[in-house]
């Protein structure tokens, strides 16, 4: 049984995550019908992560075993033919049959862009999160450093979350602007459900002075939930890069 490793990447407008479901459409049922078509047996994909709906990727990584002998070239043109315009692979090798693309995965790192203007523009529709109020971008790249470190998430996590270990580090979290685009980047080990969305949206609520400036660190020191912000609107979030 041979052991693959695939990166990709997918628009998740139309998506209800990538985790396969009953009742509605995810990215795993996708690519798992298309490797059936081209391999002619059974696939289960193994994703690096669970991103909710309408959250992209421009970097995700899963393994997935086969007897094929197709080599990892012919995986990614034969998928790409199958595969719908809004998902594509880019690199396919084979691994040690150990390999798991979550078990593995060191960390992540994901971008948040939100279209920051009075003007809506269209071809930000899916793709960003629209913002009226003036962002200070400065000003939140230097509020964003408070998430930097080693704590317990429970504040910036959803009540919906199952994880009984809420502590997390954070690498690294920065905000700038290009235009009317301000782009929220953050890396970490691991994220918790809605974190990222939840950090966010709390710094908007500081731009917004909905909650004080320097108040992060005492949210977290809170561990609860309705001490942070709102947990912003997926179509702006992007899974940026995947680290093993």
């Amino acid at each position: 049984m041979r052991n693959f490793k695939v990166i990709m990447a997918y628009d998740g407008s139309r998506y209800h995550g990538f985790q396969r479901q009953s009742n509605s459409l995810a990215v795993q049922q996708v690519v798992e019908d298309a490797l059936k078509k081209l391999l002619k047996e059974k696939v289960t994909i193994f994703g690096c992560s669970r991103t909710d709906t309408g959250v992209h990727a421009r970097e995700f990584v899963f393994n997935f075993f086969s007897e094929s002998t197709i080599t990892p070239r012919g995986i990614v043109y034969g998928a790409n033919d199958l595969l719908p315009d809004d998902i594509s692979f880019f690199s396919c090798v084979e691994v040690d049959e150990l390999f798991n693309a979550r078990y593995n995965c060191i960390g992540k790192e994901y971008e948040y862009i939100i279209h920051n203007s009075e003007i809506k523009n269209p071809f930000y529709y899916k793709k960003a999160c629209k913002h009226w109020f003036e962002i200070d971008a400065e000003l939140l790249n230097e509020q964003s450093k408070d998430f930097i470190g080693t704590y317990d998430f429970k504040s910036f996590c959803s009540t919906d979350c199952d994880k009984d270990i809420t502590v997390r580090t954070i690498h690294d979290f920065s905000v700038s602007r290009e235009g009317d685009i301000v782009k929220f980047k953050v890396s970490g080990d691991g994220f918790l459900y809605n974190m990222v969305r939840i950090m966010i949206g709390t710094l908007l609520y500081i731009n917004d002075g909905k909650i004080d400036r320097d108040s992060i660190k005492e949210i977290i020191k809170k561990m609860d939930r309705r001490k942070a912000g709102k947990t912003v609107v997926p179509d702006g979030l992007y899974l940026n890069k995947v680290f093993y």
